[in-house]
């Protein structure tokens, strides 16, 4: 009898990039970067390669392995829609980059981070970066929280109708 196959969202294409600037692409669980401090990657080949979170930089969510990874923009032109913390990251060798993370306090910076790129319309879809590859990071502004609006009193009856009584003059 036949394996079921895995469900399709099971394993993500990715490309491992470390901090010496080499790169590996191949499939991820959906769960893995940041819950252990090894990366189990399937290459393209189809072999295990068991990578230590430590060595590396980040790690992006590409739609196509053909496509170049990295996103077009690194910095948002202007005030990003998308819900979130809109943050910019600064790598140890000096780099930035921005980007639209959760706003659950509890995922971020427990391993990792996990943010959306500037570019939306590029192959890379997500990336994450594990917290050893970071020097710092700044929160940028809080994008599409809900802001309570104080009720406002109805107007008294008598001003409604004084309002229609000037129609009929």
């Amino acid at each position: 009898m036949a394996k079921s196959p895995q469900p399709a969202q099971a394993r993500k294409k990715v490309v491992v990039q470390w901090n010496d600037g080499a790169t590996a692409s191949g499939y991820v669980a959906l769960a893995s970067p940041g819950h252990s401090d090894i990366l189990d990657l399937l290459t393209d080949e189809g072999e295990h390669k068991s990578i230590e979170m430590s060595s590396v930089r980040c790690i992006y969510f590409v739609a196509d392995f053909a496509q170049p990874h990295q996103p077009a923009r690194k910095t948002f032109l202007s005030r990003p829609k998308m819900q979130g913390l809109w943050i910019r990251l600064m790598f140890r060798d000096g780099d930035t980059l921005e980007g639209v993370a959760s706003n659950d306090l509890l995922d971020i910076f427990d391993n990792g981070i996990q943010i959306t790129p500037p570019s939306l319309s590029g192959n890379c879809q997500r990336i994450f970066i594990p917290r050893s590859a970071l020097a710092g990071a700044t929160v940028l502004g809080v994008v599409g929280i809900f802001r309570r609006q104080t009720p406002r009193s109805p107007a008294p009856a008598s001003a409604q109708r004084e309002l229609f009584e000037k129609d009929k003059t």
